[in-house]
């Protein structure tokens, strides 16, 4: 209670959306509602860290019991201040309106959630239940940062955290519409600014600045047609928009020098001893530049699947050519290290495919001992989470990605877990940052379903037609099930061990194929469609995984 007639009410949930009243009263008397996110030390909303002073008014009627939300308005809170209002049974000398009942009504996009995933780790399940609701809340019309202080579609998200969201939701009608957003918000020179649709410019009259104009953001573009056809089997994205897409690669091509780019944020929100923002650990030219070469693999891979040999072969030299000036500009021979030597700087450098085979090994080992270093810990941010994720999936150390989750510390989300959070933060210390509803940190949830459960589209094959499914038995984890939702029907996984016996239950869709590995094993079982048990005694579950060996 703030006075008599004004009260705070926590909704349990942070979440976007409005609050709605059912309240009786005189004609014309006013009653406000103000909303957030966080609560000032006296108990009153708090939105000093989500923008201008925001609220809403209602005026009575008169008639009865009026009930009533907002039409054209959303916030993320979780909090709602009502003013001007007693609650039934209070004295009322001033004939206040009474307040009947109050909700907290949650509005997001209507993508059916296609997936289910629950393991026998606390912490996980309750970061994927964080994550979604992040994703729901900043699931709009466009994917958000947030659902209070911007409301705008920063790309990096998209396709950062792409895999995640395919896996959790149907996006094959959503996800043309944001590369349609990016193709809309293209400039005459050819470049992707960091926002679609492009409701404001970052920078002065003359031109975009680094907020505005970022690689990891613009890529996007280039990226997310990849994924989604590694999802559904669907390439008419790259057809359609494959010209738009060489305007940009030639604008990015025009803008390095030396072929090396040396713009934008970098490795945005990483984390350290110092308040995030500005990439600190990862030098901005070396992540533009990886994205660049990255760009120039998809471009050839695009060329050749259209049958334009001349284009694809244009583009294999050039990246090949950027390869080669990546490592002469970053790598250190002497220490098998790129750059400062971070996490992001040799994770981006071994998943995407630039070093040197000859020194893939060293840098890989290079990389745990940072992560070791720092106590198992991640000094990645908003770029570098998705490549130090997979990096580690997919060479055989899904042991160390548990233990640099597994716990209540930050960075991680345990801790966000223990502040209380009801949805993913911006932050890795809810404590440090603006928000307190962003999903840009979600990439944790692709590691769930497609390390953890283990289900994936065989390479070359996409759509999950062609399934793999290849759980890990990682760390303490007794039981993993999952489920996802084909266009061919729903795959589920439910594996548990006891002892040293591990069990998986397998529903394959029908007309589809999966090769399944058990734990250890790298001879699959072929099956079709249709339901299977395996179950397989192994006595050290510790030794499962191969230290560098890339599946």
């Amino acid at each position: 209670k703030i006075d008599p007639s004004a009260f705070v009410m926590d909704m349990g949930q942070n979440l976007s959306g409005f609050p709605e009243i059912t309240v009786r009263g005189t004609r014309g008397a006013k009653i406000t509602l103000v909303v957030a996110e966080a609560q000032t030390s006296e108990g009153a909303v708090n939105q000093k860290q989500t923008g201008r002073q925001y609220y809403y008014q209602y005026t009575l009627k008169g008639e009865g019991d009026e009930t009533w939300h907002p039409r054209f308005s959303y916030y993320g809170f979780r909090y709602i201040q009502v003013e001007g209002v007693l609650l039934k049974g209070q004295k009322n000398p001033d004939n206040l309106p009474i307040l009947i009942d109050l909700k907290s009504c949650f509005v997001y996009n209507s993508a059916p959630l296609v997936s289910t995933f629950e393991c026998s780790n606390t912490i996980f399940n309750n970061a994927h239940r964080l994550i979604g609701k992040a994703i729901q809340s900043n699931m709009q019309a466009v994917f958000t940062d947030c659902p209070h202080r911007e409301k705008l579609g920063w790309l990096e998200e998209v396709h950062l955290n792409g895999p995640g969201l395919m896996y959790n939701y149907n996006l094959t009608t959503f996800l043309p519409k944001i590369m349609q957003d990016m193709a809309d918000a293209q400039q005459p020179d050819g470049m992707i600014p960091t926002i679609a649709p492009l409701y404001n410019i970052f920078g002065d009259k003359k031109g975009f600045d680094v907020f505005g104009d970022s690689p990891e953001w613009g890529s996007t573009f280039i990226i997310l047609p990849k994924m989604y056809c590694d999802f559904y089997g669907d390439s008419s994205m790259i057809t359609r928009y494959y010209p738009l897409m060489s305007r940009y690669i030639d604008y990015l091509s025009g803008k390095s020098e030396n072929h090396i780019l040396s713009f934008g944020l970098g490795d945005w929100y990483d984390y350290g001893d110092f308040r995030a923002g500005f990439s600190r650990n990862t030098p901005v030219p070396l992540v533009a530049s990886a994205y660049y070469y990255y760009d120039l693999v998809l471009m050839t891979e695009y060329a050749k699947n259209l049958g334009n040999t001349s284009d694809a072969d244009y583009y294999f030299k050039l990246s090949e050519t950027v390869r080669k000036a990546f490592n002469a500009k970053f790598f250190n021979a002497d220490t098998r290290q790129y750059g400062t030597g971070s996490q992001t700087a040799n994770s981006l450098a071994i998943y995407l495919g630039i070093v040197e085979p000859l020194y893939r090994a060293d840098v890989l080992a290079n990389l745990v001992k940072d992560i070791k270093a720092h106590g198992n810990r991640l000094t990645t941010g908003d770029i570098g989470n998705r490549y130090l994720f997979q990096t580690l999936a997919q060479n055989g150390l899904n042991e160390l990605m548990y233990t640099m989750h597994n716990h209540e510390d930050a960075p991680g989300y345990g801790f966000q877990l223990k502040f209380g959070a009801t949805t993913l933060t911006e932050q890795w210390d809810p404590r440090k940052g603006s928000s307190w509803n962003h999903f840009m940190l979600g990439q944790i949830d692709e590691w769930f379903f497609a390390s953890l459960a283990g289900i994936e589209t065989q390479t070359n094959k996409p759509g999950f037609q062609d399934l793999i499914i290849r759980p890990e038995a990682v760390g303490d984890l007794s039981y993993v099930k999952a489920s996802y939702e084909t266009l061919y029907g729903k795959v589920s996984v439910n594996w548990e061990r006891e002892e040293n016996m591990f069990t998986l239950k397998l529903t394959v869709p029908v007309n589809c194929t999966a090769k399944v590995y058990l734990p250890g094993e790298v001879q699959a079982k072929e099956v079709n469609s249709g339901y299977y048990s395996f179950s397989k005694n192994i006595i050290n579950f510790s030794n499962l995984s191969n230290f560098g060996k890339v599946r």
